[in-house]
């Protein structure tokens, strides 16, 4: 980009950037000649104030006359020779007060616009998110491949002959093991604890019991032998007259159903 060409520049130039080899070559880089190399580059406004010092051979950094001029005006804001230097482009209205427009830097020779905030925040969440959007895409891609990588990787391998892609389907799958038993153990720690099982109902004999046993005719019960006694008992109900219908019953006999 060749030197002074072009009318008043636009506010946003952030996407070029000027450098003037022959001018460095020719003059050093410092305070005094810095802002006649920014005059040459495409973010000078030929229109500003310190254009109308320089056509009056003042010096067009000179504050003791800027102070006293309105309009737009470039001021020297930070120095660091012979590397860095930086201008801004402000507005003034008064000798007190002024509104920044624009920053520019020169950085090594290479003059640029300087971005504002809101474009650099912009640039950031842009950045951000786009890495963020990559991150899941791959952490999906991986997922889905869960299940069914061990046994493509085993094919691979054995062709190759490695086993290290085996090891890798294997700790990947004892991963995901490992983070769904966790998820498990969460959602049983939520739900509330299971109800004891029921108690099992008591078994009442339906037929009627017939007894081994025998009263005499005093009132005694008289047993039966064991053996016809436990057979006799196996499932059945044993009955016993009462101590108040004892004597008026004469021999109470249980039948076998």
């Amino acid at each position: 980009m060749s030197a002074g060409e072009g009318g008043p520049p636009g506010t946003e130039l952030t996407g070029i950037s000027f450098r003037d080899q022959l001018w460095l070559n020719s003059f050093p880089l410092e305070r005094g000649l810095v802002f006649d190399y920014f005059a040459n580059s495409p973010f000078y406004d030929r229109s500003c104030n310190n254009e109308q010092l320089r056509m009056r051979s003042i010096h067009p950094l000179d504050v003791s006359h800027l102070s006293k001029m309105t309009g737009i005006e470039y001021m020297l804001y930070e120095v660091q020779e012979p590397n860095l230097f930086v201008f801004r482009k402000q507005k003034r209205e008064s000798p007190e007060k002024v509104m920044a427009i624009s920053g520019y830097y020169i950085l090594d020779g290479s003059i640029y616009q300087a971005p504002n905030i809101h474009n650099v925040i912009g640039s950031r969440v842009v950045r951000v998110a786009y890495y963020i959007s990559k991150a899941f895409a791959e952490a999906s891609a991986k997922l889905e491949k869960v299940g069914y990588e061990h046994e493509t990787e085993g094919s691979k391998s054995e062709s190759k002959g490695g086993e290290d892609g085996r090891k890798q389907s294997d700790m990947l799958n004892m991963k995901e093991v490992f983070r769904v038993d966790q998820i498990l153990a969460n959602v049983r720690r939520k739900l509330p604890p299971a109800p004891p099982p029921p108690l099992p109902m008591p078994i009442v004999g339906a037929d009627n019991g017939s007894s081994a046993a025998a009263t005499n005719e005093g009132g005694q019960v008289q047993g039966a032998p064991s053996g016809v006694q436990d057979a006799s008992t196996s499932g059945k109900q044993i009955l016993k007259a009462s101590p108040a219908e004892q004597p008026a019953a004469k021999r109470i006999k249980t039948e076998r159903a």
